[in-house]
């Protein structure tokens, strides 16, 4: 039954984007500090404390909200997610920022939407509406411009190349993987349990985490708890809240803004002044993501009358 007062309509548009908004401005973040961080702590040690981390947020939250365990429909996505994108994804992606600066590792990261919505509209049905491929190729010629301004003096390695390609594929499995989960749960309870599993995923690296917390400097250990709390628990709960209000393809191609902004957050926090070309590579970026959520003719006629819930659900 809709309601005709209207009043719900303004929080269900928009939602979804402010949830999806917070979650690119953090995890453009990450990179900064994974950089940042990695000089004291190893891929598997660095990847466990961030989980650990945000996985001790995350349960004190769910503990105060009592949210208990997801349904039995909820667990093969939560811990196929959790595998790949909070245990692979992010060991392989500290590893590959050793190997690349942080502009690079977000432009071959980003491929992932491409992925994601390939494998959405394969697997969960989404489909492959123009407006998402158009935005798609608009961010990702962005994307590429900004990695071409940010590589210096091209002196990538090709095993960094290699890794930032391979937490592409994991995180883009993982996202097509958590959204039927979306279906069972709420988006605190598939992010909470997917981050527990991440974490005893990465378990075998606990006996390094011990050694290196004893000698890292702190600016790493407290950079370190950062990408726990905001990157990773509040980041992906509002990933999960907006992936469960729109499909996995739309949200995917969201994320072609962190490049940009992984540009002006080492220009702010690490004083590099960007480039004319990374500039007019973020701009594509964000005009990609714009033309990315337009909504063709026939799809905003299905939608009208409809709850944004109701529309990701199918």
């Amino acid at each position: 039954m809709n309601t005709s007062s209207g009043t719900p309509e303004p929080w269900a548009r928009w939602a979804a984007p402010a949830a999806a908004s917070v979650t690119v401005v953090l995890w453009a973040s990450a990179f900064v500090s994974i950089r940042s961080a990695g000089e004291a702590y190893s891929p598997g040690a660095l990847a466990l404390g961030r989980l650990l981390a945000g996985a001790a947020v995350l349960g004190a939250v769910a503990a105060v909200r009592r949210i208990g365990l997801p349904p039995r429909g909820a667990w093969p996505g939560i811990l196929l997610s959790g595998v790949l994108w909070f245990g692979v994804y992010m060991v392989v992606l500290n590893w590959g920022e050793r190997e690349v600066d942080a502009g690079t590792a977000a432009l071959l990261v980003n491929i992932g939407p491409l992925l994601i919505a390939l494998l959405g509209g394969t697997l969960l049905g989404e489909g492959l509406p123009r407006p998402l491929l158009a935005g798609v190729a608009v961010s990702f010629a962005g994307a590429v411009v900004v990695g071409l301004s940010t590589s210096g003096d091209g002196g990538a390695s090709a095993l960094g190349v290699v890794l930032c390609l391979l937490a592409a594929g994991s995180y883009a499995a993982g996202v097509v993987a958590q959204k039927p989960a979306l279906r069972h749960a709420g988006a605190l309870q598939v992010t909470a349990y997917g981050c527990l599993v991440g974490a005893v995923v990465c378990l075998p690296f606990s006996g390094t985490l011990l050694a290196e917390l004893r000698t890292a400097p702190l600016g790493a250990t407290l950079n370190m708890v950062y990408l726990g709390v905001f990157p990773t628990a509040l980041a992906f709960t509002t990933w999960a809240f907006a992936l469960s209000r729109t499909t996995a393809g739309r949200m995917g191609a969201t994320t072609y803004a962190v490049p940009a902004l992984v540009v002006l957050m080492s220009w702010a926090l690490l004083g590099e002044v960007p480039a004319p070309l990374a500039l007019a590579g973020g701009a594509l970026c964000l005009a990609g993501v714009a033309v990315s959520r337009r909504r063709g003719p026939v799809a905003a006629a299905r939608a009208e009358g409809r709850t944004p819930v109701s529309d990701a659900a199918e």
